[in-house]
């Protein structure tokens, strides 16, 4: 998702884990709290805990989702230069036995989350 800001200027306004539910549905539906060395959140599925890369100098927003049961979802996250604004890319993988119907449901959920960001901020 191509945002009109500089991308280091956007990536430290949106890195900390606590600004994710502010446009990421797909992670939180409920707010994120802090437990640990991890978050804690309410999915849309359940309970779920999830790891953040810490802040750096690269862009990266990776976080690892637990879904409890021993599934765990890698979620690869990046803020890039795209000229003189941002991309926002997200990597969605396609998780085992997932039908097509879900992973196209997934890519819908994900499109709409970053559409949400764009909209917050840019106005």
């Amino acid at each position: 998702m191509s945002i009109n800001q500089e991308w280091r200027a956007l990536y430290e306004r949106i890195w900390r884990p606590e600004f994710f539910p502010q446009w990421a549905s797909g992670l939180a539906e409920s707010g994120l709290r802090e437990d640990g060395d991890g978050w804690l959140a309410d999915g849309p599925d359940g309970p779920i805990r999830i790891r953040f890369t810490p802040h750096n100098d690269l862009g990266v927003m990776d976080h690892q989702v637990d879904l409890g049961g021993g599934d765990q979802v890698h979620v690869p996250l990046r803020v890039v230069q795209n000229g003189e604004g941002a991309e926002v890319m997200l990597t969605l993988f396609r998780q085992p036995g997932m039908d097509d119907e879900r992973f196209a449901a997934d890519i819908r959920w994900v499109n709409r989350d970053l559409k949400a960001l764009k909209r917050l901020i840019e106005g």
